[in-house]
């Protein structure tokens, strides 16, 4: 997780605290909270009803997609605990914190990690979702992703010293690797990855290597003939457009080009004037041809998630996602972010935190003040197939994924 500057603009010509300054602010901090305080929890007296947050979590969503989001959740305790970052961001919230504040995640789960290919078409591994991204307690993302370990471990039946082995393990990479951080210069962290074949040599077991392997051999191609893009067109009077596949893929009867033109492309030329000089130029060879919802994930399940069709002047398409950008589960808990449009806080989180981040990034806002940002649709993504990992696979991924941290500036609360 990348800590961020204060917002308050340091001195320019001050000199920043030494290695030994920052180690001994450290161990002070320490003093003051002990690591034993950090393994206390108990409901609050008045904690309300998880099943009441669940369902007040759907108040302005798309009717007839709740029930697909439900589905999702009720498939294992694993998948319910992916789709409720809000409930452990209101318990994380009354947890002791050291005030060392860095840009998290907010939903720092197992499956939030992955490959993808940079702009520079290297496959590298890092968190890929930032939905919930905000300034907040550097603790809350180590402890969501250690509780998502043991989840994950529990769903594929391991037992309760395998567990609880699956967890220890991802925190102590994570503090070896921020150990590790702590000995470099702020420009080796920000240029810090770690790219798919270092995670592949980490691994022990070879059965693994070699499906992980097989599936990004696949995910490349696909990428290089552009995947799914035949199966999501079809021609309509000579016309390239999207193929409905409902409930998970159609034209809206409200979210339409045809019926909503003036208000899509409107939003469209906001996320355009959002994206860099460079990046809006390589856009512009390409037109708007079509628009529809697609749904995603678990969380985001019946928020305005769509798709936007894009072809060249050969008729090559480019496939951009739009997801809904609502307030982080954060919010309640830490300082008000900077950013008006939740989109662009989602996108500066990303640029923050993740060591490559997609060229099309950018936000916008709808016409009924929705914020939205934007991305590629697929680009050499790999999900990892937590569902079938070993006892040690899953210890292993937890420590690849624990262990891709950085820290480029220097974090609030610490001295500088």
């Amino acid at each position: 997780m990348a800590p961020r500057t204060a917002s308050k603009t340091p001195s320019r010509t001050a000199p920043r605290p030494t290695r030994a300054e920052r180690q001994a602010a450290g161990k002070a901090l320490r003093d003051k909270f002990p690591r034993t305080l950090h393994g206390e929890w108990a409901p609050a007296a008045r904690r309300t009803d998880p099943v009441v947050q669940i369902v007040t979590s759907s108040k302005g969503r798309i009717p007839e997609l709740v029930p697909i989001r439900y589905g999702r959740m009720m498939v294992s305790p694993f998948t319910l605990y992916r789709g409720t970052a809000n409930i452990m961001a209101a318990d994380l919230a009354r947890t002791p914190a050291t005030g060392v504040t860095v840009q998290a995640c907010g939903d720092c789960h197992l499956m939030n990690f992955g490959g993808f290919a940079t702009p520079e078409r290297q496959i590298i591994f890092d968190i890929n979702d930032f939905d919930e991204t905000m300034p907040g307690p550097w603790e809350w993302d180590v402890k969501r992703l250690a509780a998502s370990m043991v989840l994950a471990s529990r769903s594929n039946g391991f037992s309760k010293a395998d567990q609880r082995d699956a967890a220890l393990a991802s925190v102590r990479s994570y503090r070896e690797r921020m150990a590790e951080f702590a000995e470099l210069t702020p420009m080796e962290v920000w240029y810090s990855r770690i790219d798919l074949d270092r995670i592949f040599a980490s691994f022990s077991d070879k059965e693994s290597v070699a499906r992980f392997r097989k599936r990004l051999a696949k995910a490349t191609a696909r990428s290089q003939d552009q995947g799914d893009v035949p199966m999501m067109i079809e021609d309509q009077g000579g016309q390239p457009v999207i193929k409905d596949n409902p409930p998970l893929i159609y034209h809206h009867q409200v979210f339409h080009l045809g019926k909503s033109r003036s208000a899509i492309e409107a939003a469209f030329e906001g996320y355009r004037q959002s994206l860099a000089d460079d990046r809006r130029a390589l856009l512009d060879h390409y037109r708007l041809a079509d628009f529809a919802l697609k749904v995603v994930g678990v969380g985001s399940v019946g928020t305005v998630c769509a798709v936007f069709l894009m072809v060249s002047a050969d008729n090559v398409p480019l496939f951009l996602q739009v997801k809904q950008a609502g307030p982080s589960v954060l919010a309640p808990f830490v300082e008000t972010g900077r950013y008006p449009n939740d989109g662009q806080r989602i996108v500066e989180g990303q640029r923050l935190t993740q060591a490559s981040s997609d060229i099309f990034l950018g936000w916008t806002t709808g016409r009924q003040g929705r914020h939205f940002y934007v991305r590629q649709l697929r680009d050499v993504k790999l999900k990892p197939m937590v569902e079938i990992f070993n006892r040690t696979t899953m210890t292993e991924f937890g420590n690849c994924a624990a262990g891709r941290w950085r820290g480029p500036t220097p974090a609030r609360g610490m001295p500088r």
